[in-house]
């Protein structure tokens, strides 16, 4: 399995701003993707957390299994207490559920505040996630309108943000962080597959084939019938790839590398299919 590690300098300076800022914040909205919800976890935000309450976002849900994507809900929301998966790019309803979800998460603090005749301020909420999840998108989509640049590209966000996104809920934006480490190759490799790391540090061909070997493992037949490559394994398939795809390179062979940069830009974009590369009981 390919070992990836990406750690750029504006990363460690948003972490330190991170930490300070959430003194002064109420909770944490914390975006993972769908499709991996436990690798686009950052193990960080434990300890930078300062016991705040969070509510987990599975973003991307149209991209990702149903089944699963249910599965991690429930296990998450056990987990933290409050957990919910939006398609952020096309559901209308998407600001009212995270603003609904916010107050009810701090019911408690307000409920407290209201008994002493203390009118409760908006919510602040710090939103957090990797590179290349969906922050921007979200708070573009509950402000109403094209607030923060949104790219599909990781890195894009590199300062931290106020907006006041509603009448009960004011966020923070941060840049999407990683962390100096991964706890294990598997993390990275999927981070890599998703387009949570940029794509100039690793090894395409390597990053692909550790993606089909997780998605033969977890969806057998799907590739093979996609591909018409039975019983191909990963190496071989980006060769089926290539040849479907009429990827040939200057020596008449199929261009592995070709097939694996197309591979994983269809599996970003779903046209794979509704896959999620992990499972709730695997934490």
């Amino acid at each position: 399995m390919v070992k990836v590690q990406w750690y750029p300098g504006h990363m460690e300076k948003a972490r330190r701003e991170m930490t300070e800022k959430l003194k002064v914040v109420d909770m944490i909205i914390e975006l993972r993707d769908a499709r991996i919800p436990m690798a686009s976890a950052n193990p960080l935000l434990k300890s930078m957390a300062q016991g705040k309450p969070r509510l987990v976002i599975l973003a991307k849900r149209d991209m990702a299994d149903p089944s699963q994507t249910a599965a991690f809900e429930k296990a998450l929301a056990k987990e933290y207490g409050s957990c919910m998966s939006l398609d952020l790019m096309h559901d209308a309803k998407c600001k009212g559920k995270i603003v609904r979800a916010s107050i009810a998460l701090m019911k408690e603090k307000r409920d407290k505040q209201l008994s002493r005749g203390i009118r409760p301020r908006a919510v602040r909420a710090m939103a957090v996630g990797i590179p290349n999840v969906g922050k921007s998108t979200m708070i573009n989509r509950i402000a109403g309108k094209n607030t923060l640049i949104a790219q599909d590209r990781p890195g894009v966000t590199r300062s931290l943000t106020w907006l006041r996104a509603d009448s009960d809920l004011e966020l923070l934006d941060t840049p999407g962080v990683l962390w100096p480490k991964f706890d294990d190759e598997k993390t990275g490799a999927l981070l890599a597959a998703y387009g949570s790391i940029n794509d100039d540090i690793f090894d395409v061909k390597m990053v692909a084939m550790d993606a089909i070997h997780e998605i033969q493992d977890l969806y057998p037949g799907l590739l093979e019938g996609m591909f018409d490559a039975d019983g191909a394994n990963p190496n071989q398939m980006l060769k089926k790839i290539a040849e479907k795809r009429l990827l040939i390179g200057a020596n008449g062979q199929p261009d592995a590398k070709r097939a694996a940069e197309t591979f994983l830009h269809d599996l970003r974009k779903g046209r794979i299919g509704r896959l999620t590369l992990e499972r709730p009981n695997a934490a």
